[in-house]
């Protein structure tokens, strides 16, 4: 099975970018997004953050990588391609549970209006 992974923001600019967009706060993490810019075609990209005031490099890292394994199973399913996101990482994702996590990001989409339209 092949693994499916949305793309990454490249850059600080992208980041700053989305920080100026709508949030929304949950639990774990904060969800940003922000519209696609126009000259770029629409694809899911993803980046992630998270601040020294988490923890050490060992902690950011296991926050990192929790965030990233909840996007790589959420985002490309429920996400509209339409908009960039950024996963800022909070204190709590260290110990929260991975299924709430998702759930968490889920609810956070819808929240923000950047579920993906189902299509049968």
């Amino acid at each position: 099975m092949a693994r499916v992974r949305p793309g990454r923001l490249p850059n600080r600019r992208d980041f700053l970018r989305v920080q100026a967009g709508r949030r929304c706060a949950m639990p774990g993490f904060v969800l940003q997004a922000a519209p696609v810019p126009a000259d770029q075609p629409p694809a899911v990209r993803v980046g992630f953050t998270v601040s020294k005031k988490v923890g050490n490099a060992v902690v950011r890292n296991r926050v990192r990588r929790r965030l990233r394994e909840i996007a790589r199973q959420v985002i490309p399913k429920h996400a509209r391609p339409d908009l960039d996101y950024v996963l800022v990482g909070r204190h709590a994702a260290v110990e929260r549970d991975f299924g709430l996590m998702r759930k968490d990001l889920v609810e956070a989409l819808g929240r923000l209006k950047a579920l993906a339209v189902a299509t049968p």
